[in-house]
């Protein structure tokens, strides 16, 4: 079984890179089961048509065993797979954290208890799963959404990011907590995927932080509308469209991190070397506006 985790800045695509990668895993033979670390909990959505999960902490709260130890809850079986774990697209097996009440609480309260619940149920040993992929809230590397990299929970991190400044700001953010918890026996991060976003695709500015870095460019996804097309109906590409190239992009994206099983500590950049990059690409958008 092999653990994944997937960390980018909020609304760079992170669920729809996941989904697809979930997808195109499937369509492989594999069984795979998403874990959404997000309070919004819609990380899963494109994976069920569009249709939102209970989450883990909701289902606790509605059998009044929110407050009781995991130990307590398994021991006098209060809670069954079932109540948790949902079918997706091609059998995907589909988990959401959830979160507090809004106002209440740690937000990164769900991720511990459901990565606390999923281990001591024997989840993942008795569905035969043969990837984890967790999908973390945002560039938020404490507390609990820094579980799966914190503990070497995960196999390998990979940090979604676009050619945008403020994502490779949040994506630099990432790999400094990443290189911190390696030291302490954290996970090491397993590359970069490049999802170019707008109309701007700086694959060389990517190219050249990823090498300061100290990582690997795993993959490139281009800006597709298949994406959006797919998205709005609730699939992913893999589903909707399954002969489109990008189809094929992810198809191959999903078998080489699959078969990477090697990973770095990353190097994270100092503030003058972030905003050296941030120059390279406001001298990108300029030419693009003159060409224009």
């Amino acid at each position: 079984m092999k653990q994944i985790a997937f960390y980018g800045k909020g609304g760079i695509g992170k669920s729809t890179t996941v989904c697809n990668l979930a997808a195109a895993l499937s369509k492989s033979g594999k069984k795979v089961i998403v874990v959404g670390c997000d309070p919004k909990h819609d990380c899963t959505s494109n994976l069920r048509s569009g249709e939102d999960i209970p989450t883990v902490l909701d289902v606790l709260r509605e059998k009044g065993i929110d407050k009781l130890g995991i130990e307590t809850i398994i021991r006098e079986n209060l809670l069954k797979k079932e109540d948790i774990i949902y079918e997706g697209f091609n059998g995907i097996y589909c988990v959401e954290a959830g979160g507090p009440k809004p106002g209440y609480g740690c937000a990164g309260r769900g991720v511990i208890v459901v990565i606390d619940l999923l281990k001591k149920m024997n989840v993942f040993e008795d569905l035969d799963v043969d990837v984890v992929l967790y999908d973390v809230l945002g560039d938020v590397v404490c507390g609990g959404f820094a579980m799966p990299l914190r503990m070497g929970l995960a196999d390998q991190i990979y940090v979604v990011t676009s050619s945008d400044y403020m994502a490779l700001y949040a994506a630099n953010n990432i790999c400094s907590g990443i290189s911190q918890f390696v030291k302490r026996g954290g996970s090491t991060l397993g590359g970069i995927i490049y999802n170019v976003r707008g109309s701007m695709d700086a694959f060389d500015i990517v190219s050249e932080f990823a090498n300061q870095l100290n990582a690997n460019i795993i993959g490139k996804v281009p800006n597709s509308p298949i994406i959006n097309e797919a998205e709005i109906d609730g699939q992913t590409a893999i589903e909707y469209a399954p002969e489109e190239e990008i189809s094929k992009i992810y198809m191959e994206l999903a078998e080489s991190i699959y078969q990477n099983n090697t990973g770095t500590t990353p190097n994270p950049l100092e503030n003058a070397q972030i905003m050296q990059i941030g120059k390279m690409i406001k001298e990108r958008i300029k030419k693009q506006k003159i060409t224009e």
